[in-house]
């Protein structure tokens, strides 16, 4: 029986909401174990903002509020 290997892709898996629309005028998302990056989808090459786990958590619960 062959073994399975697991692995992460070599770079952030980026998206974008499915409310978006057609326009590129939005932020987009990669999440990780570690936590997440958010972008500007207009200029990805810009940078980008790194939130830990509990970083992530605490900004989605302040933007449901």
């Amino acid at each position: 029986m062959k073994a399975l290997t697991v692995s992460e892709p070599a770079g952030p898996v980026w998206r974008k909401s499915s409310h978006s629309g057609a326009g590129n005028d939005c932020v987009e998302i990669a999440l990780a174990h570690t936590g997440a990056s958010v972008r500007d989808s207009k200029n990805p090459e810009a940078g980008m903002l790194r939130f830990g786990t509990a970083g992530w958590a605490t900004f989605i619960d302040a933007a449901r509020r």
